[in-house]
């Protein structure tokens, strides 16, 4: 695992990016000789994007655009007194 202090990263984060998407090794901020965080590549399945189990699970029932309630039962709709 590699690591670099946070202003080297900020100098050359694209870089850092790059290197990380084409090793696959992650990479340690360390910020005065502490680690703050770290750069991993993205977990892809086969399957692609982890959203795609939710297809179709969603129903759709009724108007999903007209408001549940009519203005009229909104204070910000009432004329002030």
């Amino acid at each position: 695992m590699k690591s670099t202090n946070a202003s080297d990263f900020k100098a050359r984060c694209l870089a850092i990016l790059d290197e990380v998407e084409s090793t696959g090794e992650v990479v340690t901020i360390l910020k005065r000789g502490r680690p703050v965080a770290q750069l991993v590549p993205p977990m892809y399945d086969e399957t692609g994007y982890p959203q795609r189990h939710l297809k179709g699970s969603v129903t759709i029932h009724g108007d999903v655009v007209s408001p549940v309630l009519p203005s009229s039962a909104w204070d910000a709709e009432k004329p002030s007194a």
